[in-house]
């Protein structure tokens, strides 16, 4: 079945991959506000990420992997969590992200698609 991205409103599909971040209002500069936690997934336009706080849609966030240069983008979802945590959605701004776990898996994902079109 083909898939419609007009539906889902991705243009990427979502890689399976945590990596832990430092998550923080884009506008404050400095660690005040600043919470150390993880992705549920990532694609290089956007990326589904745990936090103790509730957002606002339309929050501009800064999301820093180590030793990582940051990620900047908007709060396209939160939604609350039953542990009294929440999840966000984040679409990353103008670029995709060039983190280092998202190429890796890409050439993962490249080189076992090319191994099963020559079997």
């Amino acid at each position: 079945m083909p898939s419609d991205n007009t539906l889902s409103g991705r243009v990427e599909r979502r890689l399976p991959i945590v990596v832990v971040v430092r998550l923080a209002r884009a506008e404050r500069v400095g660690t005040d506000g600043e919470e150390r936690t993880y992705t549920d997934n990532i694609s290089p336009r956007g990326a589904r990420v745990y936090s103790i706080r509730p957002w606002q849609l339309g929050d501009a966030v800064q999301l820093t992997p180590r030793n990582e240069d940051p990620a900047y983008g908007k709060v396209v979802y939160c939604q609350a969590l039953p542990d009294d945590r929440y999840v966000i959605g984040v679409k990353f701004q103008d670029v995709p992200i060039p983190w280092s776990a998202v190429r890796r898996y890409d050439g993962l994902q490249s080189s076992l698609a090319a191994k099963s079109k020559s079997r």
